[in-house]
């Protein structure tokens, strides 16, 4: 028998004095069957859901009827809330409703700012948990079927954020495009032209290059190319944001397990 303690057990709004619960939840990259069983159980827990706008919306079928939804992502360069509106919500609803769920995109440590809403609602006594999600660092290639790494072609890998809190480029970027890694780039495609004249300033014109978009759901899209010629690709594919950029020589691996799926299939 498992004896395990449950924190995600049926939870009515708590008694005055309770300051209620926070989970940051990861809700994976986009396919609602890449989440967790106990991501899934803190949906249904919840009395109140946060959500952004890179999840999927079939998750919230897994709420209770009487929970409180709220968006509070951004569209189209439009914020719902800001982040600091983001942080009084949770504080105020955990204190009037009982357990907030912050559903976040992907991986809520992984460039999703969950351990900052964790610092925030720290010294209003509200207890806080996380329930890690599948990133769409990894898993968005992985249904290309790009390994990130690959004896003899990767050793390693990076992940970056494309713009940084000052909506500059990395300077992280120069640093892996020094290297032998495999580079996935996170929220880049407004900085694409510049990635490209630093991946070329270290003489990789020719590195493979892929750029998913809407990575792992029926609206994906995809390009690859050379650094030489993504930027022309993108323009022909009209690919665009959200998407994940992956630099390196594994991107070729893509075409090997293609070209395997296809014999297996004619073969069967």
């Amino acid at each position: 028998m498992n004896n395990k303690k449950n924190i995600y057990n049926d939870n009515p709004i708590p008694p005055s004095g309770v300051k209620g619960r926070l989970t940051v939840v990861g809700a994976g990259p986009g396919d609602p069957e890449l989440i967790t069983l106990k991501a899934i159980k803190a949906i249904e827990s919840a009395d109140v859901i946060l959500y952004d706008a890179l999840i999927n919306v079939e998750l919230l079928g897994y709420a209770s009827p009487k929970a409180e939804i709220i968006f509070v992502g951004k569209r189209k360069g439009c914020y719902a809330f800001q982040q600091d509106q983001i942080n009084e919500l949770i504080v105020s609803r955990a204190k009037s409703h009982g357990h907030v769920v912050r559903l976040k995109g992907g991986d809520p440590f992984i460039f999703g700012r969950g351990a900052e809403e964790i610092d925030y609602v720290k010294p209003f006594g509200i207890e806080s948990y996380v329930v890690p999600g599948i990133s769409s660092a990894f898993a968005v290639p992985a249904y290309q079927g790009i390994p990130l790494t690959k004896r003899g072609a990767s050793e390693s890998f990076w992940v970056i954020t494309g713009t940084t809190k000052l909506h500059q480029l990395s300077n992280d970027i120069l640093l892996a495009a020094q290297s032998t890694a495999t580079v996935v780039i996170l929220m880049g495609m407004g900085k694409l032209n510049e990635i490209v004249e630093v991946f070329k300033s270290q003489n990789k014109h020719d590195e493979p290059i892929a750029i998913i978009q809407n990575g792992t759901t029926v609206h994906e899209k995809v390009g690859y190319g050379t650094i030489n010629n993504i930027v022309e690709v993108v323009a022909e594919k009209q690919l665009a944001s959200p998407a994940i950029i992956v630099i390196g020589e594994v991107v070729k691996e893509r075409v090997q397990l293609t070209s395997i799926y296809k014999e297996l299939a004619h073969n069967s």
